[in-house]
């Protein structure tokens, strides 16, 4: 992989605008996020839509990011429109959970969200993509900026497990639209990028990463590992909720969680680990939270539980990010963004159907095949590990 240092290093003022306006977006993007997640199956239920359904309609985002996404990224790289993508995604997103908000028969939900999430979810990717162009060109670290997108989840989650008890559930879709067309507006504000330069671009084409073993260890790892997430996704609040726990009690425990990946966020750039070696470590601690986690805890260790989604998402997000960054050329960032988007989507849309049966037959058992799952991650990027590593040696030598 050829070195960017070609790319010139813009003014500390330029850099500056950039990372204050991409920490922005990233707080609408993941603010909707928040107000969409945690309580998206209870609006649907308030809806009056069944199980049967629910399960049907969550198992859509999986499915577009590994049908439309990759097709969407790969489109925006070739035509080297990464932020007007982005821009496109994000209004379309917000009126797709506007019209969502006037339909009401499983069907119709369906359809209309199935519209709307094969737009929506490139809109992560591609930021990504974006994301690590920039850090590449003005000199930066991703955990920090990728924090405000975790911050603003808390608050967008915190303000909906108010909201529930005091408005109808049904009515929380207008709270989702309302923060997606804040971040669509947000990416208008997104500054354009210098094009990477490469030296070879027919031999680090987007082609030639699905011939790199190194590369498909990466995305099966994260797929596996942060697919393992699944069950904890759809059903936790479906269960917190039917243990008695009221809308504020739900959004503080899901709060917790994504506190402790803010924190992990703000440290990465002190971390001193491959990022082979930090993704291996977020997959056990992942087996862990989840094995404690099927036995249905007291909420005082649930809450303690939480804590360690740092480590099982943030974690495994950073060492990832990172991976990405020291394997994939900046020309291929969006497709390759996207590859490892449409791995975690396969696996995750079919980790979603098979937890919907899991759950309904064994309850919190269903977090034992998290555990499978995570252990399974662990094992592809330890297998993988030196690989990695002596591939990062030699991209750092031909840099200098």
């Amino acid at each position: 992989m050829p070195s960017e240092s070609q790319i010139p290093i813009a003014s500390q003022v330029v850099s500056n605008r950039f990372a204050t306006r991409l920490a922005l977006f990233y707080g609408t993007l993941f603010g909707m996020m928040g107000t969409h997640l945690p309580f998206f199956t209870v609006l649907l239920k308030a809806v009056g839509i069944d199980a049967f359904w629910i399960g049907i309609i969550t198992a859509v985002p999986p499915v577009t990011r590994f049908t439309v996404l990759p097709v969407v990224t790969g489109l925006a790289e070739r035509r080297q429109m990464l932020r007007g993508a982005i821009i496109v995604t994000g209004f379309a997103t917000a009126i797709g959970f506007l019209v969502m908000g006037t339909q009401h028969l499983p069907v119709l939900v369906f359809l209309v969200y199935a519209v709307t999430c094969c737009l929506w979810t490139p809109m992560v990717p591609l930021t990504d993509a974006y994301a690590l162009r920039g850090v590449r060109q003005y000199g930066l670290n991703y955990g920090p900026l990728r924090l405000w997108g975790s911050a603003a989840f808390v608050a967008g989650a915190l303000v909906c497990g108010l909201l529930v008890d005091v408005i109808a559930a049904r009515n929380l879709i207008w709270v989702i639209a309302s923060v997606a067309a804040l971040s669509a507006l947000a990416g208008l504000g997104l500054q354009p990028l210098g094009q990477p330069i490469t030296a070879h671009p027919a031999a680090h084409g987007a082609s030639a990463l699905l011939r790199d073993r190194g590369f498909l260890a990466i995305i099966v790892a994260s797929a596996l590992i942060q697919s393992s997430h699944s069950a904890y996704y759809i059903f936790a609040s479906i269960a917190w909720q039917q243990a008695g726990f009221g809308g504020l009690t739900i959004a503080g425990l899901w709060a917790l969680g994504v506190l402790a990946e803010i924190a992990l966020f703000a440290l990465s750039p002190r971390f001193t680990l491959q990022p082979s070696v930090l993704v291996v470590i977020s997959a056990l601690c992942a087996v862990a939270r989840w094995v404690i986690t099927a036995q249905d805890p007291p909420i005082a260790i649930l809450a303690v539980v939480q804590l360690l989604h740092g480590l099982t998402f943030g974690l495994t997000q950073v060492g990832i990010m990172g991976l990405m960054v020291r394997h994939v050329p900046g020309h291929v960032m969006a497709r390759g963004q996207g590859y490892l988007a449409a791995c975690s989507g396969i696996v995750a849309g079919l980790t979603s159907i098979v937890s919907g049966m899991v759950y309904a037959q064994f309850g919190q058992g269903v977090y034992y095949m998290m555990a499978a799952m995570a252990a399974s991650g662990a094992l592809v990027m330890s297998l993988a590990r030196h690989r990695l590593i002596a591939f990062s040696s030699e991209v750092d030598a031909g840099s200098r």
